[in-house]
């Protein structure tokens, strides 16, 4: 997970932006009648039998349900298989507070739900604003590029992954669930809490993450000496500096030098 410079107050700023947002959308008339527009316009132009079923399924996707079981084999898969309990841990945290961070905002904001007529299947859930399918969305992409982002996969996750959150976006609004500003909102709510995150993993628990019994058992040690390693051979070679990697594994000085190292990168 990347160490991000100033990620509190960021995430603060972020997070009141869309609080804002979500504000004059739902108490005000600046906004409401445009989203409501851009919705009939896609729900009356769009809308077909076959891509009514494409639409339900791809929302069916993110939904909550399919949520958790994704992120819980997908973390399960790391930890139990991969024994990558740091990656483990971060994805999880990431996904999981990056997603529901919306219900936050939801009893903030309070918008009401789209008019049910124009459903496709009508919303018996939460509030409008934020969208938790599509904060969902951003959350497994951004934890997918915190992966992948020092390989030569990053770019595809990119693109991929801009394209499943427009996808997922769009589908909302089709199926008559959400405003557009719903699922823009999502993206800054989700955005603000993966900021928050960021921050409390570098400061706070990463450099604890040893003491916990089941990190050490799949392989916590090997795992943060093999990173310490990499990443001090890149620092290295661009720096000339020594790595880090002769620092105790898992323990306060190596997670904490880690921590440091990101932190003069960027």
């Amino acid at each position: 997970m990347p160490y991000v410079r100033h990620w509190l107050r960021n995430s603060i700023l972020l997070f009141a932006a869309a609080i804002t947002l979500g504000l004059v959308a739902a108490h005000t008339r600046l906004i409401q009648p445009h989203d409501l527009q851009l919705d009939r316009t896609i729900q009356t132009h769009l809308r077909a039998p076959w891509l009514n079923h494409v639409m339900e399924g791809i929302s069916a996707l993110a939904s909550p349900v399919a949520g958790v079981v994704i992120l819980a084999l997908w973390s399960g898969w790391l930890l139990f298989v991969r024994k990558r309990p740091m990656r483990a841990a971060a994805t999880f945290l990431v996904v999981a507070v990056g997603w529901n961070s919306t219900q936050v905002a939801k009893a903030i904001v309070a918008r009401p739900r789209p008019p049910r007529q124009f459903m496709l299947d009508p919303e018996i859930g939460s509030n409008s604003f934020p969208s938790g399918h599509t904060a969902f969305t951003v959350a497994a992409v951004v934890a997918a590029y915190f992966l992948l982002r020092e390989t030569r996969h990053r770019r595809t996750v990119v693109v991929c992954g801009v394209l499943a959150v427009l996808l997922v976006a769009f589908s909302r609004m089709y199926v008559g669930a959400h405003y557009p500003t719903d699922t823009f909102g999502s993206v800054l709510i989700a955005g603000s809490a993966i900021l928050f995150v960021t921050g409390v993993w570098h400061a706070w628990l990463l450099p604890r993450l040893h003491k916990v019994p089941l990190m050490e058992r799949y392989g916590l040690s090997r795992e943060l000496a093999e990173e310490d390693a990499a990443q001090g051979h890149a620092y290295g070679h661009h720096h000339g500096a020594v790595p880090h990697s002769r620092r105790r594994a898992g323990g306060p000085a190596a997670a904490g030098g880690r921590h440091r190292r990101h932190a003069g990168r960027r």
